[in-house]
C-alpha cells in the first residue's frame, strides 16, 4: 500500500457516497430501527490534491448524522443540494433528507416520495442528476422507473414498459438519456424526451443463466457524447462482460474473475471504473476482498484475469455481527485521485486505500 486508512463504524455498512467538499456519506442496513446515516470529513490527506508528507490526523471525523428508522440500501446525494435521498424496505418509496447547515450537526428526514404502482414492490435503485433542476432516477423493476424533481417532488417522467423484470441498477448518462440494468442481465436505454417510447431490454452479450448481474458506468474520453462511455457488466459467477451503448448486443471484452460465489444472493456485487486511470475497474460483492483489474488488454475468449491488486484488509477486521466472515458491502473511487478507493464491510469497517503503482497506466 501507498496509503491506508481504517475507520469502525458502529454498524454493518451497504453505502459509501461522495458528497459536497470531498465529504463522503456512509448508512447502515440493520433490520431494526436506528440505522445511522452519517456525513464523513475525510482525513487530510484525502483533501490535498498532492502529498504532503506525514500529517498527525489520519482518521475521519463525524460531521453530522441522523437516524432511519428502516434499512438504508441505497444512497444518493443531489448534486448542488444539502439533500441525501435513500432507499431500503419494506418498499419502494424514497425518503429526502437535509444535511443541515454549519450550526448543526443532524440530518432529517423532510419528505419522501412514492413510486407509482409501487406497491408490493422491492426497494428502490436511484441515482440522481441536476442537469436541468435537480432529479432523481429511481425504481426497482422495469415497469416502475420514474423520475422525480427532488425538491417540488413533481413527476417528470415515467418508462413505458410492461417488463416487470427486477433492476439491479440504474444510472443518468446524460440529463436525457438513461441506462437501466435488471438482474437478469438486461440492459435497456431510454429518453426522457420520448417518454411514451417502450423500452426494449437487450441481454448481456453470452450471459450465463442464472447469475445476477450488476453494472457500472464509465467516463468517456473527454469532450466525447454519453454513446462512448464504456459499460461493465458483472455477474454473481464472477463473469464481466464489456460493452458501450452503441451496440450493447455485442461484447468488446470480456473476461472471467477469479472469485468465489458470492454467498449472500448478491445482493452486494459492485464493478465500478476508475474516473481517472484508462481501462481500471474495481469488482467486490463476493467475499472480503476488492480485486482491482486492468482491461485494456481484454479481448473477446473470456479468459481468467488477473487483478492488479487485491484489497484483504477487511477480512482481518474480525467477524460480522451473524459471526461469520465479513463480506465487502461496497466500494467506490475517490473522484480525484487516481489509485485510492473507498470500501466498506458487513463488521463495520471503512477503508480508504491507495496501492503502489507497478507498472502500466494503473
Amino acid at each position: 500500500y501507498e496509503d491506508l486508512h481504517a475507520f469502525e463504524l458502529q454498524a454493518p455498512t451497504r453505502l459509501i457516497e461522495w458528497a459536497r467538499g470531498n465529504r463522503v456519506c456512509v448508512a447502515g442496513y440493520g433490520q431494526s430501527g436506528g440505522n445511522e446515516i452519517l456525513q464523513l470529513l475525510p482525513p487530510p490527506t484525502l483533501q490535498v490534491k498532492e502529498t504532503q508528507g506525514l500529517c498527525p490526523e489520519r482518521d475521519f471525523k463525524v460531521e453530522c448524522g441522523g437516524f432511519s428508522n428502516r434499512p438504508v440500501y441505497s444512497l444518493k446525494y443531489v448534486p448542488d443540494t444539502s439533500l441525501l435521498v435513500t432507499s431500503g424496505p419494506p418498499d419502494s418509496s424514497l425518503q429526502v433528507w437535509q444535511v443541515s447547515a454549519e450550526d448543526s450537526d443532524v440530518i432529517k428526514p423532510v419528505g419522501a416520495i412514492p413510486t407509482v404502482n409501487g406497491t408490493g414492490q422491492p426497494w428502490a435503485k436511484i441515482a440522481t442528476v441536476s442537469a436541468r433542476a435537480p432529479w432523481v432516477l429511481h425504481g426497482s423493476r422495469l415497469n416502475s422507473v420514474q423520475i422525480t424533481e427532488v425538491e417540488s417532488r413533481k413527476n417528470v417522467y415515467m418508462a413505458a414498459s410492461s417488463n416487470s423484470e427486477e433492476l439491479s441498477g440504474l444510472a443518468f448518462l446524460d440529463g436525457n438519456t438513461l441506462l437501466l440494468c435488471c438482474a437478469k442481465g438486461q440492459l435497456c436505454l431510454a429518453d426522457v424526451r420520448q417518454p411514451q417510447s417502450p423500452l426494449e431490454a437487450v441481454s448481456v452479450p453470452s450471459a450465463p443463466c442464472g447469475e445476477r448481474w450488476c453494472m457500472g458506468v464509465g467516463r468517456g474520453p473527454q469532450g466525447s457524447d454519453s454513446s462512448s462511455q464504456p459499460i461493465a457488466c458483472l455477474s454473481s459467477g464472477g463473469h464481466l462482460t464489456l460493452t458501450d451503448l452503441r451496440k450493447t448486443s455485442e461484447s468488446l471484452a470480456s473476461a472471467k474473475c477469479r472469485v468465489p460465489s458470492p454467498s449472500s444472493g448478491a445482493e452486494f456485487l459492485c464493478v465500478s471504473w476508475a474516473p481517472a486511470l484508462e481501462g481500471c475497474l474495481a469488482i467486490s460483492g463476493f467475499d472480503g476482498t476488492v480485486h482491482v483489474y486492468d482491461t485494456q488488454s481484454w479481448d473477446s475468449s473470456g479468459r481468467e484475469a488477473e487483478p492488479i491488486f487485491v484489497h484483504r484488509g477487511h477480512a482481518f477486521g474480525g467477524s460480522d455481527s451473524s459471526g461469520g466472515p465479513p463480506l465487502v458491502t461496497v466500494h467506490t473511487w475517490h473522484p480525484q485521485k487516481p489509485r485510492t478507493l473507498l470500501s466498506a464491510a458487513s463488521n463495520g469497517s471503512l477503508h480508504v486505500w491507495d496501492w503502489v503503482q507497478s507498472c502500466g497506466k494503473c
